[in-house]
């Protein structure tokens, strides 16, 4: 012990038991609090040490919830002393409930239940079968419940026969109290279901005197098995099989005040055969404890999406006011794109601003008319280039303003030009009409020369 006190302050005695005892004690130099569990067998080496199964399980099973954390193991050489630190927790089932007078809620219970069996699960599942699962070795602080005491646990892959007189008689299996030693780990569930029971009447289910009160109080209750049941367990220890046939008082007797979910349960995780007996994992999946892993489901779901929004924050950090934002553009390879719409696309030049409406109002007024009235224009100063080139001259047209015709006249008089005066630009008054373009391609004047057609696709627009 003289290593401990150089760590650790003793404050009291919290328990003791056949192999061990518990003491309160306190860290010197940060102050917290833990248990520290004191062997009282004497080892000869660190080797030893090592190779005990309650070492080797806690820490094959930490971290878990419902599992007894070791802290530290202090090994005296001199004196063979060992001692495990553990966490310190409030009290164990058996002190919950010791001199209780009423029940505790069945929602508060239902609750431990669940943790109790997650903790089984997960003991099994690494290859650990506990064989002394009892309301001294389930410890509580706040409502979280941790499975403890792992001194007589073996692997599920050992051979058999084990130990024959292990486990607290009061919530040992048929198969432990019937064989010479040929159990499974289905033992811990056939204790968890005397657990159970135990939580929700305030006494035990099967508290027998010795061995055979035992298998009598199980018959009582439970009812005695088929001979077929009875036939699989092999290795008997000398004891007579030979049992009175009685159908059982049945459990649901005892706990008229709990839910039919919760007797099929306890019947399930106490059946006599361990073949037919539930798996820890199974009775989780029981429709006893559908609100508790929906809450789980909820609270993974929420840790999940969580975790996710911690990953976003640490890929996307926040630019800082000191910090300057560069923006990077992307160019457009044109030699990879399609050839076709490479040679078909345009360049569109900036064209001039256009201008406005209050400082040109006559511009934008009727500009199809204007645009008409240049067009024809265009087309008197093209024949004027034309008949000026063969040395003739185009007779004067007068403007009439009142002219309102679509078409221009059937033929043209050269010899007497004020006879065909034709007004060839229409008048900009509002109630010109668009002409229509012409059917017929105008006459030949002069034979090899004509008037430019008029229509608007032959103008050059």
């Amino acid at each position: 012990m003289n290593l401990v006190l150089q760590k650790y302050r003793i404050l009291g005695k919290k328990g003791e038991g056949t192999f061990s005892e518990v003491l309160k004690c306190q860290h010197l130099k940060e102050g917290s609090y833990w248990a520290c569990k004191k062997m009282k067998q004497t080892y000869d080496s660190l080797d030893q040490v090592n190779n005990l199964r309650e070492i080797q399980a806690m820490r094959r099973l930490s971290p878990h919830a419902n599992i007894l954390e070791l802290q530290e193991v202090i090994f005296d050489k001199k004196s063979g002393t060992l001692v495990l630190i553990c966490e310190l927790m409030d009290m164990n089932i058996y002190e919950l409930i010791r001199g209780k007078r009423h029940y505790l809620p069945e929602r508060k219970v239902k609750h431990y239940m669940y943790q109790l069996l997650k903790s089984v699960e997960h003991m099994h599942r690494n290859g650990i079968f506990h064989r002394d699962v009892k309301p001294e070795n389930i410890l509580i602080r706040e409502d979280v419940l941790k499975l403890a005491d792992f001194g007589s646990c073996r692997s599920v892959y050992s051979k058999q026969p084990y130990t024959e007189y292990i486990s607290t008689r009061w919530y040992r299996a048929p198969e432990c109290l019937l064989t010479d030693g040929y159990y499974t780990y289905k033992m811990d569930i056939w204790s968890v279901g005397c657990v159970f029971f135990e939580i929700l009447s305030l006494h035990p289910l099967f508290p027998g005197s010795n061995e055979v009160d035992q298998i009598a109080k199980i018959h009582d209750i439970m009812g005695t098995p088929e001979a077929s049941v009875l036939g699989k367990l092999k290795k008997s220890r000398g004891m007579n099989f030979n049992f009175p046939s009685k159908k059982g008082t049945g459990i649901e007797r005892l706990l008229p005040h709990c839910s039919q979910e919760s007797i099929d349960l306890i019947y399930q995780m106490c059946t006599y055969d361990p073949d037919e007996r539930i798996t820890a994992k199974q009775a989780i999946r029981h429709p006893y404890f559908k609100d508790l892993r929906d809450a789980d489901k909820r609270a993974a779901l929420a840790a999940k999406a969580k975790e996710k929004e911690e990953e976003k924050k640490e890929h996307v950090r926040p630019i800082q006011k000191d910090e300057t934002a560069t923006i990077t553009t992307l160019e457009v390879d044109t030699s990879r794109t399609d050839k076709k719409k490479a040679e078909t696309e345009i360049s569109i030049p900036s064209l001039p601003k256009a201008p406005s409406l209050q400082s040109h109002p006559h511009i934008f007024k009727d500009r199809k008319k204007v645009d008409r009235v240049r067009r024809h224009r265009r087309v008197l100063a093209e024949s004027q280039h034309q008949y000026n080139h063969t040395g003739l001259s185009l007779p004067k047209v007068s403007m009439n303003p009142s002219f309102h015709t679509s078409s221009f006249g059937g033929h043209y008089n050269a010899h007497n030009p004020s006879a065909s005066t034709v007004s060839l630009l229409p008048s900009l008054s509002s109630t010109y009409k668009p002409p229509k373009p012409a059917n017929k391609a105008n006459k030949n004047i002069f034979g090899s020369y004509q008037l430019p057609s008029l229509d608007r696709r032959g103008a050059g627009f």
